[in-house]
């Protein structure tokens, strides 16, 4: 074997190895951010109502929010409540009217509500967005010890029969 293909065993022996080793490290991260946010969700205790879902959240009543695809449907929910609370103006709408308006304090309300309404969604579809991050990391990280695996062992295969491994 000549000097290039024993540089190239060498570089794809050792890029190979800290992909193996980076990989499973991604597998944890992320199968531990996955328990974070469902840890989290669930200790929020939010549960879909029994009845008075819509349609494409029926299949959801009575169940707890536990992973990102519920916290998505939940804030879809919220998303729903706070329309038809204020009409379908949003916090900055109900503000500007506020201001226009002066002292009224069922615009005050409505404002309230959409703030907090708001604030709760934004906090859910963080969770829903974190949970795609671990999928995607986790991904990323079978992907990685997989070619990790593969390089290292085309490099054995470079490598010349008296400094293979045994």
């Amino acid at each position: 074997m000549d000097g290039s293909h024993r540089r190239a065993g060498i570089l794809l022996g050792t890029v190979g190895t800290a992909l193996a080793v980076a990989g499973p490290v991604m597998l944890w991260r992320g199968r531990g951010g996955r328990n974070e946010i469902r840890g989290e969700l669930a200790a929020q205790k939010i549960t879909f109502p029994d009845r008075g879902l819509p349609a494409e959240l029926a299949r959801h009543a009575g169940r707890r929010v536990e992973t990102g695809p519920d916290a998505h449907a939940y804030a879809e929910f919220i998303k729903g409540n706070i329309a038809h609370t204020t009409g379908g103006r949003t916090y900055s709408e109900l503000s500007a009217e506020l201001h226009a308006a002066g002292d009224d304090e069922k615009l005050a309300e409505l404002r309230q509500t959409a703030f907090m309404g708001q604030s709760l969604r934004a906090s859910l579809m963080s969770a829903y967005q974190a949970w795609h991050l671990t999928t995607l990391v986790t991904g990323l990280g079978a992907v990685l010890t997989g070619l990790g695996v593969a390089l290292v062992a085309t490099a054995d295969a470079l490598a010349p029969r008296s400094s293979r491994r045994s």
